[in-house]
């Protein structure tokens, strides 16, 4: 226990260090985009001489530097909650009330509040730079009926100031829809400096367009709804109003392309400066790690892998090759058990009803087809992995234990549409059900009569109940619930029910497509490095393993990616499991997770093509069941 501990204490402080060497480049960086800011606010096509000489005597103004000191602070806070929000595996929200409790989660809000702090402090710096009208909140007017002289509200630095708060929000909120917390690795490993200037044009195409985006969208709020603010502020501060200046919610007031073109560069500015953060410390904490050191030097580094073919001393044992394919098979079946899990509540019709008739039908007619097209297979071995569900699977090593980073399957478990078969997926099974405990896949043991399903929930499934003779007895009278107890489940069945007649609440409520299939496979990028480092091992172990080590367990090995494939291959036959997502324009969301389920797929036959071919004939004379050999007979046939 204590090396554990240790060793999360030693990640944990690695990747810290990594979080400040990011914070570090961003602050370094902070002159170079602010002198280009300055740059394009100033910018004079007519009089370029005028133009270099003002920007040179601002850059060198103490107002200048003061707002370099505030930017620091801003780029330290945003490591500090890149450090904090930071996830390996995204959470990916299953339904829209889900997204909607992410949002408005205490957490959250804090987050959005800070970032909306931030934005505004941002567009103060900008709009001192861009000085002139943009320069203070308020400015000397004279009043037009007694000529006196008063301080007015400066409506376009308050501009501003709101669009940077808006800006703000929306960063924190489409870091929750596009899971920009989200860090994944790279197929290729690159060195630090080009993997960075090959993604800085992608940084800079991001932040322009957001800009534009959020600097349309404030224009049409400020426009319906900047009276309140302006009058507001203008009443707390003993601000006047210039009557005689054009407002800022009118369409002329609006139309102006001087307001509109500083508004998209000091937004441009805004984010440039988050996404280049965000962007060096992806760049940091995605070095080299465990799995991933495994699949790279499995492949390229023969000393290493004779160190894992090695016997140790004394005793001669494989502890090393013990060790590694341990951890990888664990792994691996954890995957195969939850991919099983899941298969069996679809097929069990422990979805969420869709809002129209034919949805159910498409429903009902697809689960059907997952339960007939796995009755007719044959018994394998049982997985001795006990099951993980996804809210227990999903913990941050790095961030800390008790934090969980994503629990697909848990919003639809308070849900009042919410079937027996997806509690029964997250953990809250029946101690007397067949499947308390391990669990039995679909291709493990023939399907019979669900001997934990009552006949009332069989019948209103549209299956027959079972026969008299597989049916468990009745309980004791003592064991029936209480008049009381009945009388509250009937009124929760009618709540239930006329809730689900409710357009809004099953809109809220509903699945999103492809959530679940994402879900599933969120953390497999770990499951795609030990494919390939267990595979590359195998195949090298055929000329390499002077010993035989890996000889003991290849059985165990074939026998664990071919349950796997065939796990995957019925989940692409689920609804939406095989459909792909539709790319975004451009986003600084990292959305590789959505086609990690076809890019494990691919791994998971890439391995098992890699052990065919080297192998050859010689896999025939090894002890796996018939099942499994036929399967493999296809990928020495070539045929998968």
């Amino acid at each position: 226990m204590f090396s554990l501990k240790q060793n999360s204490w030693f990640i944990r402080k690695v990747v810290i260090w990594r979080a400040v060497a990011s914070i570090a480049w961003s602050v370094l960086l902070l002159p170079v985009t602010t002198a280009v800011f300055v740059l394009l606010s100033r910018f004079s096509l007519f009089h370029p001489i005028q133009w270099i000489s003002d920007c040179t005597s601002l850059l060198t103004a103490s107002s200048t530097i003061f707002s370099l000191v505030v930017l620091c602070g801003v780029v330290l806070i945003t490591g500090f909650f890149n450090l904090e929000f930071y996830t390996l595996v995204p959470s990916i929200p299953c339904s829209r009330m889900a997204l909607l409790g992410t949002v408005l989660h205490p957490r959250q809000c804090v987050h959005s509040l800070v970032y909306c702090t931030m934005g505004m402090l941002v567009m103060w710096c900008a709009s001192v730079t861009i000085g002139g009208r943009y320069s203070t909140l308020g400015t000397p007017c004279r009043q037009s009926e007694s000529g006196e002289v008063v301080t007015c509200l400066n409506e376009y630095h308050l501009f501003l100031l709101l669009a940077g708060a808006f800006m703000g929000y929306s960063h924190s909120f489409l870091g929750v829809v596009q899971n920009m917390y989200y860090v994944s690795f790279q197929p290729i490993q690159q060195y630090k400096y080009p993997r960075f200037k090959g993604c800085l044009p992608m940084v800079v195409k991001c932040s322009v367009i957001q800009a534009l985006y959020s600097a349309r969208n404030f224009a049409a709020l400020y426009f319906f709804f900047g009276y309140v603010p302006k009058t507001w502020i203008s009443s707390t501060l003993n601000l006047q109003i210039d009557s005689s200046l054009q407002p800022l919610d009118s369409l002329t007031g609006l139309l102006d392309f001087s307001l509109l073109y500083h508004l998209s560069i000091s937004g441009a500015f805004l984010y440039l400066t988050w996404y280049l953060t965000v962007l060096l410390f992806r760049i940091y904490v995605t070095e080299f790690l465990a799995l991933q050191d495994l699949a790279l030097l499995s492949q390229h580094s023969l000393s290493r892998r004779l160190e894992v073919f090695n016997l140790s001393q004394p005793g001669g044992h494989p502890h090393n090759w013990n060790a590694i394919s341990g951890e990888c098979l664990c792994l691996l079946s954890e995957l195969t058990q939850r991919l099983v899990a899941h298969q069996d509540a679809v097929a069990s019709n422990g979805r969420v009803k869709s809002q129209s008739a034919s949805s159910d039908t498409r429903s009902a007619s697809s689960s059907s087809s997952v339960v007939s097209g796995t009755e007719d297979i044959a018994e394998t071995p049982r997985l001795s992995v006990p099951l993980r569900t996804p809210g227990s699977v999903f913990k941050s090593s790095v961030g800390g234990a008790n934090r969980v980073l994503t629990a697909p399957f848990t919003p639809d478990v308070d849900s009042p549409f919410s079937s027996p078969a997806i509690r029964r997926l997250v953990g809250q099974q029946d101690p007397h059900s067949p499947w308390s405990g391990t669990v039995q896949s679909p291709h493990i043991m023939r399907r019979g009569p669900k001997l934990w399903s009552a006949s009332t929930e069989s019948q209103s499934n549209g299956s027959p109940p079972g026969s008299p003779a597989t049916v468990p007895s009745p309980p004791a009278a003592s064991q029936k619930p209480s008049f009381l107890a009945q009388w509250l489940q009937n009124r929760r069945e009618q709540v239930k029910s006329f809730l689900a007649k409710r357009v809004l609440i099953m809109y809220l409520f509903n699945k999103l497509p492809e959530a679940s299939s994402q879900a599933l496979f969120a953390d497999s990028q770990a499951h795609i490095w030990a494919l390939q480092g267990l595979s590359h091992l195998v195949a090298a172990s055929f000329s390499e393993d002077q010993f035989g080590v890996v000889q003991t367990t290849l059985p165990n090995i074939l026998s664990c990616l071919v349950v796997l494939l065939e796990a995957v291959d019925r989940h692409f036959k689920l609804p939406h499991a095989s459909s792909k997502p539709v790319r975004t324009l451009c986003s600084m969301g990292d959305s590789t997770y959505k086609t990690l389920r076809f890019a494990l797929r691919a791994a998971l036959k890439t391995a098992i093509y890699k052990i065919t071919t080297t192998f050859g004939e010689h896999l025939n004379a090894v002890n796996i069941s018939t099942e499994h050999r036929k399967r493999l007979q296809q990928f020495l046939e070539f045929k998968e």
